[in-house]
């Protein structure tokens, strides 16, 4: 089996290993090195191979969310090799290939946990800058070159999968599957999907395998063609009146994933009666919403974030009985200053990829 390749320079029940942490809101991301924890009787360390770029990674590292701590190591998209186990551990032995997602630790005893449904615990660890119960401090993400997660946290990864392209489903995948799930997306259903990057290519991906008629509205035409290859039926300029006009009152479901101020209305209006808009992108400030659009026809609004960990596994398997992965721009970690430039910009198809085999070279 493998062994460990990466520094595992011991202090008591730690060691260092390498990352790359902002020092500040206004600091580039900058090589470092991080305590992790050695793996307890119910832990799994693991060697990280690819961890996704999330638009999250950037909010939170330029502290356009409250509450960043720095030093601050994101990343939440993370697949890797089991390198060592905890004696109590069954879900997993050294050498498999595993996967950790947005949660690290969650209470087990919360009514949310005990439902299965981890992800709205209200003492809910996260991947990175989340209170670590074990060594104090914050969490620290996948810009390493390992971490220490419970076994409970640890999903498998299907032997199908490319793996730089697996890391986003961690993320961007679950944020997408998760609301189609609960809103009973299936063959013959039709579903609206606004917007197409990180998110939006996923959610064509998971509409078209669920069997649905997929619609993708964009304000660029020139992405029509890469939304009839992943999987969209049809491609509607969201700028075009006359385009919107042939599908009111239409939609079983759509899915929002624009995290800039839009108009929401356009697509409520869509929905056929008790058809359901629900967001996934996060807008910074509150999106104006018509009362009359909803209540003519019944419809609903409502927001989703991730998928639990039973749930994120079961999307796991499902894109490796339907090959699916996100579509990945891989990168070294030493350009992942740049890549946060070019996801400003919208200038990535669809996700970014860090390869952390880069990291052991410095």
């Amino acid at each position: 089996m493998s062994t460990t390749q990466f520094s595992t320079e011991s202090r008591g029940d730690q060691y260092k290993a390498k990352a790359y942490a902002a020092a500040s809101a206004t600091s580039p991301l900058a090589l470092t090195t991080i305590p992790r924890r050695e793996p307890g009787k119910d832990d799994v360390q693991i060697e990280i191979l690819f961890c996704g770029v999330c638009h999250s990674d950037l909010h939170t590292v330029r502290s356009e969310w409250a509450g960043t701590v720095y030093p601050c190591v994101p990343g939440h998209e993370i697949v890797g090799r089991v390198t060592k186990v905890g004696s109590a551990v069954t879900k997993v032995k050294p050498g498999d290939i595993a996967a950790v997602g947005c949660m690290v630790d969650s209470d087990g005893s919360c009514s949310e946990c005990q439902d299965g449904l981890e992800q709205f615990c209200p003492n809910e660890i996260l991947t990175y800058n989340s209170p670590d119960r074990h060594l104090g401090g914050v969490t620290y993400g996948g810009y390493s070159d390992s971490i220490v997660v419970k076994e409970h946290f640890v999903l498998h990864i299907p032997s199908n999968l490319d793996l730089a392209g697996a890391a986003p489903l961690l993320c961007a995948g679950i944020t997408t599957y998760s609301p189609m799930r609960h809103w009973g997306v299936t063959k013959g259903k039709k579903v609206g999907v606004v917007g197409l990057g990180g998110l939006g290519h996923m959610a064509v991906k998971f509409a078209h395998a669920f069997g649905a008629q997929v619609v993708v509205f964009t304000t660029s035409p020139s992405k029509k063609e890469d939304a009839l290859r992943l999987g969209a039926d049809e491609v509607v300029v969201s700028t075009d009146d006359n385009q919107i006009k042939k599908h009111i009152r239409s939609f079983d479901f759509i899915i929002d994933t624009i995290s800039a101020e839009h108009d929401i209305d356009t697509y409520i209006q869509l929905l056929r009666r008790d058809g359901n808009i629900t967001l996934v992108g996060a807008p910074p400030k509150p999106l104006a919403v018509s009362a009359f659009n909803l209540i003519s026809g019944r419809c609903s609004l409502s927001g989703s974030p991730i998928g639990s960990i039973a749930e994120t596994q079961e999307m796991l398997d499902f894109c490796g009985k339907h090959n699916i992965t996100a579509d990945v721009e891989v990168i070294p970690i030493q350009m992942v200053n740049k890549a946060y430039d070019r996801l400003l910009k919208s200038d990535v198809k669809y996700r970014f990829s860090i390869d952390m085999a880069s990291l052991k070279s410095q």
